[in-house]
């Protein structure tokens, strides 16, 4: 559920591939986010932006057979592509639904409205949660997974994937989206009408030969946004050698025995007073 102006990753079966791929590094940070924000057995659940599913999924079983979700997104290919997916799970309480979930009626409230990776793109957050928060029982909970990219880092220096994160965060930023979204999420439940905020922070990190999973990651996230790097005159396809990105920035990490850190994975929940 993005406006479609900012949505910068599209919704190609490429990116819905990268978006389950994604979903094996972050979902660990993700599940322990939600669980300390308290989702858990029993809860109805509404998740907001739900893409391929990987959240839904994730949800799903935090609140086991006697729960429910319900996964939320505009595009259509997403709705089909979670669906798909689906089919192949033993899931019988989780369903997928086409539209903006602040703007559809469901028949009963939910004890929490999640989302994951989905304010950043929104051109006013709060007022975004705010009416997210009308869906909420109340004492229900609102819990997100979001980015600050200012988190990412390497020691010594890896030069191919500090300049990498720079060319995403540019790219991020032009497109209208907020790649420091993460650090204003207190600030924005504030805004949005809701009690303080608690907050949850993580980030990945590799090192050495076999630490090859946030360099991929990298890559593959600098191909998604390639395009639109090279339309805003960020970088060409020349200066970013993509097919060899990856292998390029493990080279350079075991060369100088560095680690490279991710962007910081920020969760924040808050209770509903309504």
């Amino acid at each position: 559920m993005h406006k479609s102006a900012s949505y910068v990753l599209g919704h190609t079966d490429q990116e819905l591939e990268r978006l389950v791929n994604q979903a094996q590094l972050v979902d660990p940070i993700t599940r322990r986010s939600f669980l300390e924000a308290g989702v858990s057995l029993g809860m109805r659940v509404l998740d907001v932006g739900s893409g391929p599913g990987d959240v839904s999924f994730l949800v799903a079983d935090l609140v086991g057979a006697r729960g429910e979700v319900v996964g939320v997104d505009r595009s259509p290919i997403a709705i089909r592509t979670a669906n798909a997916r689906m089919a192949s799970r033993p899931l019988a309480n989780v369903s997928f639904v086409e539209g903006d979930p602040a703007e559809l009626q469901f028949a009963r409230p939910f004890d929490a409205v999640v989302g994951r990776y989905v304010l950043m793109f929104q051109p006013d957050p709060a007022a975004m949660l705010h009416r997210l928060a009308t869906h909420l029982r109340p004492g229900g909970v609102l819990a997100f997974h979001e980015l600050d990219w200012n988190g990412a880092r390497s020691h010594p220096a890896v030069p191919t994937y500090d300049q990498s994160c720079e060319w995403i965060v540019k790219t991020l930023a032009q497109s209208g989206a907020d790649p420091r979204l993460g650090a204003k999420l207190a600030a924005i439940m504030n805004a949005a009408g809701l009690p303080a905020a608690n907050l949850h922070l993580e980030s990945l990190a590799s090192a050495g030969p076999d630490g090859a999973e946030l360099a991929t990651f990298t890559a593959d996230l600098t191909r998604a946004l390639l395009p639109e790097m090279q339309r805003l005159g960020i970088a060409t396809a020349e200066e970013v050698g993509i097919d060899t990105l990856a292998a390029r920035i493990r080279g350079e990490m075991i060369a100088s025995t560095a680690t490279i850190i991710g962007r910081a994975e920020i969760g924040a929940w808050a209770r509903n007073q309504v």
